[in-house]
């Protein structure tokens, strides 16, 4: 599973970058290998994406994982 269901989902600014890119959530999701609805649920902070997801997401927006994430800046990228 992709997705730690017990961790608080924070402050994300996934829509953003998605919307900047162009993309739609279902090819974002496909371009990071998850299902869209695990995707719309972490833009929605009902769901907590794990480190190598976090980093996927990054990679695939072409920005920072704390740039997606600003409630945890100070957290290194390498996660």
């Amino acid at each position: 599973n992709f997705v730690n269901r017990e961790l608080r989902m924070a402050e994300n600014r996934i829509r953003e970058f998605r919307e900047r890119a162009g993309l739609s959530q279902v090819e974002l999701a496909r371009r990071v290998r998850m299902a869209s609805t695990n995707l719309n649920s972490i833009e929605h902070g009902r769901l907590a994406p794990w480190p190598k997801i976090k980093r996927r997401l990054a990679r695939a927006l072409k920005t920072t994982q704390a740039e997606l994430f600003p409630d945890e800046k100070g957290k290194s990228d390498a996660e």
